[in-house]
């Protein structure tokens, strides 16, 4: 998924795709891999709940499992909405980046490549591209939605499963904050954000 986010955050950067239907086509190639993620993770659900009440491994009962496991999975999936799609974070993050792309690009209208570099630079220079979790740079960031704060994703996962595994809410690693009961559907990727650390990147490496 994020290589379509990419490919659409490149469109907002080229001025006569404004008003392609590539925007649209990308967005429905991001609900499709939604949908694959959400149909996936129902299976995978599925079989361990099935699964898990297995006492015997004739053939006969892992026939039996099998279609217990498909007619469930049908059951589920003809009571799941495509609209809820989207609320998955995958989704949330293509459409707030497209937003952030657009408005950049439309910032940057009439402006000269040298103007628009000069404010990369500083705006890159100000922001924290740190996770306060391993205290280097992110590779895959994701924003808080309660407090706004970012992290490295597999770097604030692994903390907040391993409370969990502790019975104890996982608290903001970031000092000062108040919130003290982070979970993972809080956390959304943040793909501008990415993109800026790589651009930084870039930057950092040319002679």
């Amino acid at each position: 998924m994020d290589i379509v986010t990419d490919v659409a955050m490149d469109l907002t950067e080229t001025p006569d795709a404004v008003n392609s239907n590539s925007f649209k086509e990308l967005e429905n190639m991001i609900l499709e891999c939604a949908k694959l993620d959400r149909d996936i993770n129902h299976f995978v659900d599925i079989v361990q709940q099935v699964t898990s009440n297995v006492t015997s491994q004739q053939p006969e009962t892992m026939f039996s499992l099998s279609e217990s496991v498909k007619r469930q999975f049908e059951m589920n999936l003809s009571q799941l909405s495509d609209s809820d799609l989207q609320k998955h974070p995958q989704v949330i993050a293509f459409k707030d980046s497209l937003s952030n792309g657009h408005d950049q690009a439309g910032q940057a209208s009439g402006r000269n490549l040298e103007e628009l570099d000069e404010d990369i630079a500083v705006t890159q220079s100000q922001t924290n591209f740190t996770c306060p979790l391993t205290t280097v740079e992110m590779v895959n960031p994701v924003k808080n939605k309660k407090c706004n704060h970012h992290y490295d994703e597999k770097a604030i996962v692994t903390l907040i499963q391993n409370k969990h595994s502790q019975r104890k809410k996982c608290r903001c690693p970031v000092v000062g904050c108040s919130n003290s009961d982070v979970k993972e559907s809080d956390l959304v990727p943040d793909q501008v954000l990415r993109r800026r650390i790589q651009m930084q990147k870039r930057n950092s490496t040319k002679p």
